[in-house]
């Protein structure tokens, strides 16, 4: 609008222009002549002269304008600024998530898509309830699930709206796809040498060669490997839902404690602190399983220190939710390492299988908790569980 009328003051004031010059070359034009007479009468040749030559000059002068001011209007027209981009309504239709305002208890469809959502041309009638209210986080509509984000202003806000169910797929795809990249890559670093061992296995029966039984061995080895790997993926893809009980914590601390004393003996000190009476609100075959993957982890990083092996096992109840953390003596865990460390198969460990961490922080999250490595300077992996009657889950076993 500015723009237009910025043209239209323009042409009015070249307007203006034009006829004040038409105004003085006619007056000037009309004093010349009147000379241009008196000097004829007068027998002045070289007035006369004059005067002609400044006639035609003003003559020359306004022709030359005039075409000047034609040009410059055609190519005014022809260079006018285009407006600043496209309307402001047709790139929100360019967007393909649902958008609306929301003021006065009351909601407007903006774009392509909160207009085919809601089958409008403009208002939503009637307002979902939670589009008005600014606590509401999610909406439930034509039977899928939105998740509600708004950016507000003074009296209104601007709300777009999210697909949950697609945002859930997208994830499950990439985690799907990063879990059979590593699938792939695993079973062919797995397979690689298992074929190469065969074929060297085939030449030295050839030839008799007695290196045979020290090949066959690796083999064998090399197989056992990859049926341990397949295993544990079985064991993480195959996870069942938790039936969770409540659970005396002293009892399973107990029987960790004793598989720990037969599995490392003396050869790295374990020491343990659960307050009497703790209870926790699990699956006690899947809780025994998981904090027995961190205590062996642990005990594996202890042995592999510079100081005396020793293991820490805490329980507490902190904020209403069940805590436990594990602890070790080794050298902790290097920077590059703990955004990897939870990956699936990821290992640092000759022998390790990559799974236990995984699978420790897969039943964390079953029961409705989570498994983090705390920044902290000793290595402590932290477990977070609901304590009884604030989670859900089936009844006891």
């Amino acid at each position: 609008m500015r723009s237009i009328v910025g043209w239209r003051a323009m042409g009015f004031e070249l307007s203006r222009r034009r006829a004040l010059a038409a105004g003085l070359s006619g007056l000037a034009l009309t004093i010349l002549g009147g000379l241009m007479l008196l000097a004829w009468q007068k027998g002045m040749l070289g007035s006369i002269l004059g005067a002609g030559l400044c006639i035609a000059w003003l003559i020359g002068a306004g022709c030359w304008t005039a075409a000047r001011s034609g040009r410059g209007e055609r190519d005014g027209e022809m260079t006018r600024p285009a407006p600043d981009g496209p309307p402001l309504d047709a790139l929100f239709d360019q967007i393909p998530l649902p958008l609306l305002r929301v003021d006065t208890g009351r909601a407007q469809a903006i774009n392509r898509a909160s207009r085919s959502l809601f089958a409008t041309d403009d208002r939503v009638i009637p307002t979902p309830p939670a589009l008005l209210d600014v606590s509401q986080t999610r909406l439930r509509h034509e039977g899928k699930s939105w998740r509600i984000e708004r950016v507000a202003g003074t009296g209104r806000a601007l709300v777009m709206l999210i697909d949950i169910e697609a945002e859930r797929r997208a994830a499950e795809a990439h985690a799907d796809n990063e879990m059979i990249d590593i699938l792939g890559h695993e079973l062919l670093n797995g397979l690689s040498p298992i074929v190469s061992l065969a074929d060297s296995a085939q030449v030295a029966a050839e030839r008799g060669d007695t290196r045979l039984p020290g090949i066959l061995a690796t083999l064998t080895r090399r197989i056992e490997g990859l049926e341990r790997f397949t295993r544990a993926y079985r064991m993480l893809a195959r996870l069942p839902d938790p039936v969770r009980a409540v659970v005396d914590m002293g009892e399973l601390v107990g029987d960790l404690s004793r598989l720990f004393a037969e599995r490392f003996g003396d050869r790295v000190m374990l020491s343990t602190e659960v307050p009497e009476g703790a209870t926790g609100w699990c699956d006690r075959d899947q809780m025994t399983q998981g904090l027995w993957a961190l205590l062996h982890n642990a005990a594996e990083a202890a042995l592999a220190g510079t100081v005396a092996p020793a293991v820490t096992l805490h329980v507490a109840t902190e904020a209403g939710r069940l805590v436990v953390r594990v602890s070790d003596s080794g050298q902790g865990v290097a920077a590059p390492e703990r955004a990897r460390i939870f990956r699936p198969f990821h290992t640092t460990k000759p022998e390790g299988s990559g799974i236990g961490l995984t699978l420790a922080r897969r039943i964390a999250q079953a029961h409705g908790g989570e498994l983090t490595l705390l920044p902290v300077a000793v290595t402590t992996f932290e477990l977070l569980l609901s304590s009884p009657g604030r989670g859900g889950g089936s009844a006891e076993r």
